[in-house]
């Protein structure tokens, strides 16, 4: 039986935070092949010990938990937090890879660290860097992956637009790169959540739009909040919900009070089961400057919701095959948004329903167990 480690020291829920766990969990209960271990590297996974035992999957300690002392939220914050997380785990992580000689281990964030042991570890492990979203190729970046590209064993997008740009720059040699899609569907949890019974926030206006995610720059809801405030001139039938917490959280409430907006436009902060939610909503709006798809487009799709997307690199695009699941609009474009939600109103209830199927066959790409057996194939 083959050890696979997972490398993902994640400061907050986001995307890869999900798709570590999902990725884990897919391994661990779909196969009998590979024994799978998550390294706890600052304490950032201990409340999901749990979760991990019960799917099979060890949480190994790299030291002591330090993660609740690390900044999280902005730019520069985080990145002193990455800093630390690296000068602390050098010399824990080389002790990890030497004695427990791991078959693999999967490289997710803060990827600098375990790419540069890759050269010294390449004959008794097997790295393989896990890239997700939409990575900005800087100059620096690029010679880093190029120089260590000979010691990592494949590479993995979750999209196909990404595996090209990667193809492009000759970074890598084309037959390491794979495609991978996330892990962002469990069939079992998404039926145990449309199960509950919960009461729901109900808006002035009953119909109504909702977006979800952090609320951080990529995500670029001041856009969305923007075109929103346009277009209820046009059209007073419709509020927007806004699910997520995040460093912009102020900016936006403030943005939302310049426009006399609060009784239209809700922030709704963190909910564990946003999919009751996506049940009720008229369309789900993303605005984001960057996807790889995303994980709540592709919940909005299985939960049967009319996706307006911007076309921003790398997913929604591919997921939506081209507008055919849905509308695309010019990413960060003054009106685009708008003209967009007009178009949507504009469509037969049959229209609607043609595209949404559409969407929701692309679902099924993303399940864990799709996920799991492309995985199996690209490892052994």
């Amino acid at each position: 039986m083959k050890n696979i480690y997972y490398w993902s020291p994640c400061l907050s829920k986001v995307g890869t935070y999900k798709s570590t766990i999902n990725s884990a969990i897919s391994l661990a209960k779909l196969s009998n092949k590979f024994s799978v271990k998550v390294i706890n590297v600052c304490g950032e996974w201990k409340s999901e010990k749990q979760i991990f035992e019960k799917n099979n999957v060890e949480l190994i300690n790299l030291g002591f938990n330090y993660f609740s002392f690390l900044p999280k939220t902005g730019f520069i914050k985080s990145r002193i937090s990455y800093l630390i997380i690296i000068l602390i785990s050098f010399i824990p992580l080389i002790m990890l890879i030497k004695k427990r000689k791991p078959d693999y281990l999967i490289i997710h964030l803060i990827t600098s660290l375990p790419i540069f042991l890759s050269k010294f570890f390449k004959s008794q492990t097997r790295f393989v860097l896990r890239i997700s979203g939409y990575p900005k190729l800087t100059i620096i970046r690029q010679m880093w992956w190029k120089y260590f590209s000979n010691y990592i064993y494949f590479v993995t997008s979750p999209s196909k637009d990404l595996v090209n740009q990667l193809h492009q720059k000759n970074i890598f040699k084309k037959e390491i790169i794979k495609f991978l899609p996330d892990p962002i569907i469990d069939i079992k949890r998404f039926l145990r959540k449309k199960n509950e019974t919960m009461n729901i926030f109900v808006p002035t206006k009953k119909n109504f739009f909702i977006s979800v995610g952090r609320l951080t720059k990529q995500k670029n809801f001041q856009y969305l909040i923007n075109e929103f405030n346009e277009f209820i001139k046009l059209n007073n039938d419709y509020d927007l919900l806004i699910f997520g917490e995040g460093e912009d959280k102020k900016v936006l409430n403030q943005l939302i009070k310049k426009y006399g907006l609060k009784n239209r436009i809700f922030l709704m902060g963190f909910n564990d089961n946003v999919d009751k939610y996506l049940e009720k909503a008229e369309a789900f709006i993303l605005s984001s400057l960057w996807e790889d798809p995303g994980f709540v487009l592709i919940e909005a799709a299985m939960s049967n919701l009319f996706i307006v997307s911007s076309n921003c690199k790398n997913g929604p695009i591919e997921f939506l095959n081209n507008g055919k699941g849905g509308i695309l609009f010019e990413t960060n474009q003054k009106e685009a948004l708008i003209n967009s939600l007009k178009e949507y109103i504009s469509l037969t209830e049959k229209k609607k329903f043609s595209m949404k199927i559409e969407a929701k066959k692309n679902c099924y790409k993303y399940t864990s167990f799709r996920h799991s057996n492309i995985f199996q194939k690209i490892l052994i």
